[in-house]
C-alpha cells in the first residue's frame, strides 16, 4: 500500500512556477488521506493565483497516479495565507548603526554560506530606502508575483529566497521618499505576506541606525538573534556600539560580531596591510558579549562580483568560517536554552 512518505517525496519533483520550490518547502501541503487506491491531497491556496492552482491540481493529480497502487488522486485548496503557512526556524537580523560597512554584504556571504550547507534560506532586505541586495545576486528586472493573499519570493542562482522593495519598483534607481510609519508597514509585510514557506534561516538586512526600521523588526518580528557587523575605524566602532545597546535593551540575542573590510592582502607579497587601522575585533566582541564571528579583507574580486551580480559565484575560506562559526554558536545558544 501507498505510505504518505512515498507521496511527499513524489511532490518534491512538483515546483511551483516562478518559486521554483516544491510544496513541502513552501509549506503548502497541509493534509494527505489515503483511502484504498484513492489519494486525497489538500493544498493551501496562500499566494497562489487561479492559474497557479489550476497548474497544480493537474500536475499534482498526475504526479500522484504515477505512483503504484494510485487509481485516483483528488487535489482540494483550503483558504490560507502566508503568514498562516510560514515555517521559520530561525530569524537572524543583520544591524550595524552605520552605514558604509558592509552590513548588506555581510548579510549576502552568511546567507550563501548556509545555502552551501544545504540550508533552507531566505533574505528579507529591509533596508527599503538603500536595498542592495537585488543588484548583488543578479536579480535586476526580476519581479516576484503571487495572488491575493500574498506573493512568492525571487529565487537566486543558489536557491535563496529574495524579497526587497527594489524587486517591485519600476526602475532599480527611483528614490523611495517614505516617512518612518510606511517604512515600518511594508517591513512587516515583507514578514506576513511574503510566502518564505519553510526555511532553516530567514536574513534580514537592517538599514543603518537605531530608529524606524531597525525598532519594528525587533518588536515585530520573532528574531532569534542578531549579528552586528563593523569596520575597524575608531568612529564606525562607536557607532555600532549604540547598535549593540539597542538589541540588549530589546532582549535580542547578540550572536557574534563580524569585522568588515579588516584588511588587504597584496597579492605578490602575501602580506596584510590595515588600511582602516588596527583591528577592533576583539574590542567589539568584547562590547557585545559575543564572539568574533569573522574578518573579512578587502578583495577586489569580492567587490567585482557583487557589482556584477554574481556574489554567489564568491569562493573564499571566508564564507566557510563565517557560516560555520555562526552555526556553532547557533546549536550553543540552542543548548543552553
Amino acid at each position: 500500500m501507498i505510505t504518505e512518505t512515498q507521496i511527499r517525496q513524489s511532490l518534491e519533483t512538483v515546483l511551483i512556477p516562478g518559486a521554483m520550490r516544491s510544496l513541502p518547502k513552501l509549506n503548502l501541503l497541509r493534509d494527505i488521506i489515503i483511502t484504498d487506491q484513492v489519494v486525497n491531497i489538500t493544498l493551501a491556496s496562500a499566494a497562489l493565483n487561479s492559474d497557479i492552482q489550476q497548474w497544480l491540481e493537474s500536475r499534482v493529480s498526475e504526479t500522484i497516479k504515477e505512483l503504484p497502487e494510485v487509481n485516483q488522486a483528488n487535489v482540494n485548496f483550503i483558504p490560507a495565507t502566508p503568514k498562516e503557512v510560514n515555517d521559520v526556524a530561525h530569524v537572524i537580523a543583520v544591524m550595524s548603526g552605520k552605514g558604509g560597512v558592509g552590513k548588506s554584504l555581510v548579510a549576502a556571504l552568511l546567507s550563501i554560506g548556509l545555502a552551501r550547507q544545504e540550508a533552507e534560506v531566505g533574505i528579507l532586505d529591509a533596508d527599503i530606502t538603500g536595498p542592495s541586495i537585488p543588484k548583488m545576486f543578479g536579480l535586476t528586472g526580476v519581479r516576484p508575483y503571487g495572488g491575493d493573499t500574498g506573493i512568492l519570493p525571487v529565487l537566486s542562482r543558489l536557491g535563496i529566497s529574495v524579497m526587497s522593495i527594489n524587486l517591485v519598483l519600476e526602475h532599480e534607481d527611483d528614490a523611495v521618499i517614505w516617512r518612518g510609519p510606511l517604512i515600518s508597514k511594508v517591513i512587516q509585510q515583507f514578514w506576513e505576506d511574503i510566502l518564505w514557506g519553510k526555511l532553516d534561516y530567514l536574513i534580514i538586512d537592517l538599514p543603518p541606525g537605531t530608529a524606524d526600521a531597525p525598532l519594528t523588526v525587533m518588536q515585530a518580528l520573532p528574531v532569534s538573534g542578531m549579528v552586528i557587523v563593523f569596520s575597524p575605524q575608531e568612529l564606525a566602532a562607536m557607532v555600532v556600539k549604540k547598535a549593540v545597546r539597542m538589541a540588549k535593551q530589546m532582549n535580542i540575542p547578540i550572536l557574534g560580531v563580524v569585522e568588515n573590510m579588516s584588511y588587504l592582502t597584496l597579492p605578490d607579497t602575501d602580506k596584510r596591510i590595515e588600511l582602516f587601522g588596527k583591528s577592533r575585533g576583539q574590542e567589539m566582541a568584547e562590547a557585545a558579549a559575543a564572539p568574533l564571528l569573522a574578518q573579512i579583507p578587502i578583495d577586489p574580486d569580492l567587490a567585482r562580483l557583487c557589482d556584477e551580480g554574481h556574489v554567489e559565484r564568491y569562493s573564499s575560506e571566508i564564507i566557510d568560517t563565517l557560516s560555520h562559526n555562526f552555526t556553532q554558536v547557533l546549536s550553543l545558544k540552542a543548548k543552553q536554552s
